[in-house]
């Protein structure tokens, strides 16, 4: 029978198996991973292709460049003839050589577009354009030389441009294809001769053909697309140099440039080639400028109505085109764009008519009347959106020009109060202006600038009816209706009183609004802007001080208790109640130290709300402002160190009677260290200089406390418990020791020391142990220093490295023992507490 191996052995036999198998599977899979790279077919290396040399222009490119080349060649040597080798002709000879030339540049495209050579066509057209210029130019050099030059320029340019259009609308038209058929003249971007046939779009046609490519497809004959851009250009000049020459004035040139840009914004919108309206888009918006710029110059610069009347009539013609091309753009944002400059042109129109009537501070009041008539055509039934859009934004830019003109009052009436601060109780002023302008300028003409901030809140409010603008809308009337509030007493020069009763009701009226609104941050954070600066108001007399302090804290109180306004409605109270304070001692004529007093009324009003208070928030923002009073008060009695040291103990009382809430236990350490503090200030009122007179206050609670825990928790380390007391005692009392020449605090230290270094040692104690056998250690050398340098002047000078290598020597041979001595000390301190 086969033996049957014991469980442990037949363990060993199956795991020794098992590591077999694993290192054989290890091979066969290095194995079979070896024979699959073999198998892997290579790549066989293969030459680089060779670089394809590619041209670096095109041939259209190349062709373009040289027509344009040779066609601005051509036209410089034509110049050149004209002005230098004119002379050497005769009058026959001079009319045949341009005669000749000019019919001869203007006859060859209608050949070359037959045979589809386009792109010389056109070069050959402007040629013959530019000689057309170069004939006027000699026409009225030779034949009339009398003219006046600005005269015929004016006619000149007209019969160009008319020339030139035509030119273009006729030239590479076919009297018939062949076989009798007739034939349509298709040119760009104009209608073709045959009424059946559709007109060409802006750029369609065929593809132009090479010299060999025989001609175009039969039927037919594409147009020139240079001169009818050209007679745009040429159609630009000629109503304002007609104006020039007939000696017109400003409002005559300008109305020429209106004219032609109405032209011009015709063609624009009308025309079906895109050359021909971007040219005239260009000198639309070009002239349309010029012209309005110099509308709104002499509409702001006119004496008197009558001039005002006709530079705003020129500028309402500029208005209507602008108007006319938003209501036919096509593209929405020119549209709007186009209707928002003809709303503004409008309003400075009507606004300039009304500057030269009413008096120069109802300037910018009667340009934000004009801007706000403009609503009137917003609600206009079928006007397009995007014009409706652009007369809105119109008016709202009137508007916004409006409130920027304003602010300067809104922010002196802001800011100037806060001069106040530097002449407390000088003397009431006046007027509410005299209290506000404290070394700040006045804008002029600004006594309309409440009812322009009025007007705007109030269109804001009515006007805008969307729900996503609606609360935008809303806060932008609310903040326009306070800067009106804000600034009106100082605008209108209203009595100071009134000033600040002004101001104190639209404190009150921001926060009665502030309770309807959720959320009521805009409403209160402007409540507080008004309170402070009605504050700084009223420091200019004393009566006028203690009224408003006390009616804002009464205030401040009452908003408090409203749902939602107490995280902000009790630490204002509180500021203005302390501001209060301070006011009343000062008033009674109290040092800052005594008015501290006062003062110190603020923390115990804060604390006693806390305790009482369910909000947290408000309950937070209490406390913080009861520490901030506090801090407050210490500052006051700095000067005072007997006062001081009251006011420390009281706080110290505070913040104790704080920290008998459950929630705010650790509050305890700020009243310990007040109290600490307290004495130690009043140690040295008393002139004491001794540091254990301050240490020792402190030392004794910190023991009984640390005794106190380590009854209650016998887990507590001794130095949680006993090192804070100790520390504060030992090491202070030390540093004096070693400055003290005397033996006696030596001596009382070192019993100190020795007697916390026994009952460390007894009671198996951490803190006690290393504290109190440092410190006697310390004043032990203390008192042998002087005895150490002695026997160190005694002895020689090779004592002292002798002794360092005696004891670097047993160091050595004693390294191992000294380890083990170490770690049974370690064990020792360890299992003490």
């Amino acid at each position: 029978m086969t033996p049957i191996p014991p469980p442990a052995e037949e363990l060993r036999l199956l795991d020794a198996e098992l590591r077999q198998l694993d290192a054989r599977r290890a091979v066969l899979l290095h194995r079979r991973a070896w024979l699959v790279h073999v198998l892997q077919p290579r790549p066989v290396p293969t030459a680089p292709p060779a670089p394809v040399r590619r041209p670096e222009a095109t041939a259209p490119g190349v062709q373009n460049v040289l027509l344009i080349l040779g066609g601005i060649l051509l036209t410089v040597a034509a110049v050149a003839f004209t002005l230098v080798s004119w002379g050497h002709l005769g009058i026959v000879g001079r009319s045949t050589v341009l005669g000749a030339v000019t019919l001869a540049a203007l006859g060859s495209p209608v050949p070359l577009l037959r045979r589809g050579l386009r792109s010389t066509a056109e070069s050959l057209a402007g040629l013959g354009l530019v000689l057309t210029v170069l004939d006027a130019y000699a026409l009225h050099t030779v034949a009339l030389p009398d003219t006046d030059g600005v005269g015929f320029a004016a006619f000149a340019s007209a019969a160009l441009a008319a020339g030139w259009a035509a030119y273009g609308l006729t030239v590479g038209a076919r009297r018939g294809a062949p076989g009798g058929e007739p034939v349509g003249v298709t040119t760009e971007g104009l209608p073709s001769a045959d009424p059946g046939q559709e007109p060409a779009a802006s750029g369609a046609g065929p593809k132009e053909s090479g010299p060999d490519t025989g001609a175009v497809r039969r039927g037919t004959v594409l147009g020139l697309r240079l001169p009818v851009p050209a007679a745009v250009v040429a159609a630009q000049f000629p109503l304002v140099l007609w104006a020039a020459a007939v000696g017109a004035g400003a409002h005559a040139i300008t109305a020429a440039l209106l004219v032609t840009a109405a032209f011009d914004a015709v063609i624009a919108l009308r025309a079906s080639s895109t050359a021909v309206r971007v040219v005239a888009a260009v000198g639309a918006f070009g002239l349309g400028g010029w012209g309005t710029f110099a509308g709104c110059y002499l509409s702001w610069t006119a004496a008197g109505p009558g001039a005002a009347t006709r530079a705003a009539a020129l500028l309402l013609l500029a208005a209507s085109i602008a108007f006319s091309a938003a209501w036919a753009a096509a593209r929405p944002g020119v549209a709007t764009g186009t209707a928002t400059a003809a709303g503004l042109i409008t309003v400075v129109a009507s606004g300039g008519v009304l500057r030269t009537v009413l008096p120069g501070e109802w300037t910018v009041a009667g340009h934000l009347a004009c801007g706000l008539a403009l609503l009137a055509a917003v609600v206009r039934p079928g006007l397009p959106d995007p014009v409706r859009r652009g007369i809105a934004a119109a008016s709202g830019s009137v508007q916004a020009l409006a409130v920027v003109w304003a602010l300067p009052v809104v922010v002196i009436s802001l800011v100037g109060p806060l001069g106040r601060a530097g002449a407390v109780w000088s003397g009431a002023p006046a007027t509410a202006r005299d209290a506000v302008t404290s070394g700040l300028p006045w804008p002029p003409d600004a006594v309309t600038e409440p009812l322009v901030l009025a007007v705007v809140a109030a269109v804001l409010a009515v006007t805008v009816r969307s729900a996503a603008w609606r609360p935008r809308a809303l806060t932008g009337a609310l903040v326009l209706a306070w800067s009106t509030a804000l600034s009106l007493p100082a605008a209108l020069e209203l009595p100071y009183t009134a000033g600040l009763s002004v101001h104190g009701v639209t404190t009150v009226a921001l926060l009665a609004l502030a309770r309807r609104t959720r959320p009521p941050v805009i409403s209160v954070v402007l409540a507080l802007v008004t309170s402070v600066d009605l504050a700084f108001l009223a420091l200019a007399s004393e009566t006028a001080t203690l009224t408003v302090f006390a009616a804002l804290t009464v205030l401040f109180a009452v908003a408090a208790r409203q749902p939602g306004l107490g995280p902000v409605g009790t630490p204002a109270a509180l500021v203005h109640l302390a501001a209060s304070a301070c006011a009343v001692g000062a008033s009674l004529g109290w040092q800052p130290q005594h008015t501290a007093l006062l003062v110190l009324a603020v923390p115990v009003v804060a604390a006693l709300l806390a305790a009482r208070l369910d909000d947290v928030p408000t309950r937070v923002t209490a406390e913080i402002t009861g520490a901030v009073a506090a801090l407050v008060t210490v500052t006051l009695t700095v000067t005072d160190p007997p006062m001081l040291a009251t006011v420390l103990a009281l706080c110290g009382v505070i913040a104790a009677g704080t920290a008998v809430r459950e929630d705010r236990r650790s509050v305890g350490y700020a009243a310990a260290a007040l109290f600490v503090l307290a004495t130690w200030v009043r140690l040295a009122a008393w002139d004491v200089t001794s540091p254990e007179a301050y240490t020792l206050p402190v030392t004794v609670p910190a023991l009984l406390v640390g005794v106190y825990r380590r009854r209650e928790d016998p887990a507590v380390s001794s130095w949680t418990a006993y090192a804070p007391g100790l520390s504060v005692s030992l090491f202070p009392s030390l540093l004096a020791a070693w400055a003290d020449p005397q033996a006696l605090r030596p001596l009382l230290l070192g019993a100190t020391a020795l007697a916390v270094t026994l009952l460390g040692a007894r009671h198996r104690l951490q803190a006690p142990l290393l504290l109190g056998g440092t410190v006697l250690t310390l004043d032990a050398l203390h008192e042998l220093a002087p005895y150490i340098v002695q026997m160190a002047d005694a002895l020689p000078r090779w004592v002292a490295p002798a002794l360092a290598g005696v004891l670097l020597l047993a160091l050595g041979a004693t390294y191992e023992q000294r380890i083990r001595d170490a770690r049974r000390v370690r064990d020792v301190l360890g299992r003490m507490d």
